[in-house]
């Protein structure tokens, strides 16, 4: 009785979040453009964006492991992709913009709140489609954002890391950004439950996520690559492979309680305040 209780207050959380979202998205950040500079608005949506995804964190109960630094200068991040939480993991701990595949721009509320949140999509298997996506990517960039991407172009269970798609990684390379490589490992009862592969939906998955008494996942930024003179197909080779090394370094057992690791557990906060960064996101 007591996990059904506790079941129904953290659905009601999550929909008083979404609908949150839905008001920052269409009202708030329209009126911080409006008011503000290109470059002030964005640093406030940065702030928001921010404590929306902490909060997020918070109501799922997300125990964060995190190692590595963070980079001091504009990147694009690329991580082996598991969940739709991987999102809310890496996302909390700088601004940045996410690539994610054209079907999410689909779906309700998730669709609209990633389209306002500065959300590249792309569609897999469409040249013009993906050549336009780098031409973006490679602006913002140039803009001085951050850019998040998992050039895996679908979710596994965590126990491999795909082939990377080569082409994501052509506007960090033309723009002369950092590239690190970022490995995400989930833990504990999460291992099983927390990734999202096949037929799974959204809403399912998500009350599944909300049944764990805790989600436990392993962050670690990996030091930048040196891509000097290197082809794109080399990069994201030395990337993948930098990335499922620091995967299967553990993979034999589930190191949850690992030391040296920063554990925060629910919500985290920022190392570097978003508002005087440097860096800023879309």
């Amino acid at each position: 009785m007591k996990a059904k209780i506790r079941l129904y207050y953290k659905l009601f959380q999550i929909l008083i979040l979404f609908i949150n979202g839905l008001f920052l998205a269409a009202g708030v950040f329209p009126v911080l453009g409006f008011i503000y500079s290109a470059r002030a608005a964005n640093l406030k949506k940065d702030a928001i964006k921010a404590r929306w995804l902490q909060r997020f964190s918070a109501i799922v109960n997300l125990h964060i492991s995190k190692e590595g630094e963070l980079p001091e200068r504009r990147a694009i991040l690329v991580s082996n992709h598991i969940s739709w939480l991987d999102i809310i993991v890496i996302g909390q701990y700088l601004p940045a913009c996410f690539v994610a595949k054209s079907d999410i721009s689909g779906w309700p509320v998730i669709g609209y709140l990633a389209k306002q949140g500065g959300t590249i999509f792309i569609r897999r298997g469409d040249k013009q489609h993906i050549r336009s996506t780098a031409e973006k990517m490679a602006w913002l960039l140039k803009q001085n954002s951050n850019i998040i991407a998992f050039p895996e172009g679908t979710t596994t269970k965590g126990d491999e890391v795909l082939n990377f798609h080569s082409s994501l990684f052509q506007p960090a390379l033309l723009t002369r950004s950092a590239i690190q490589p970022v490995a995400l490992q989930y833990q504990g009862s999460a291992k099983q439950y927390a990734p999202f592969v096949g037929d799974d939906g959204f809403v399912p998955h998500l009350i599944k996520m909300l049944t764990l008494d805790k989600i436990e996942v392993r962050l670690s930024f990996l030091p930048i690559i040196n891509s000097s003179g290197k082809s794109r197909h080399a990069v994201s080779i030395e990337t993948r492979d930098l990335i499922w090394e620091k995967i299967s370094e553990s993979s034999p057992a589930d190191n949850s309680d690992r030391e040296g690791f920063g554990v925060i557990q629910g919500s985290i906060f920022l190392k570097k305040s978003v508002g005087t960064s440097e860096i800023r996101s879309c």
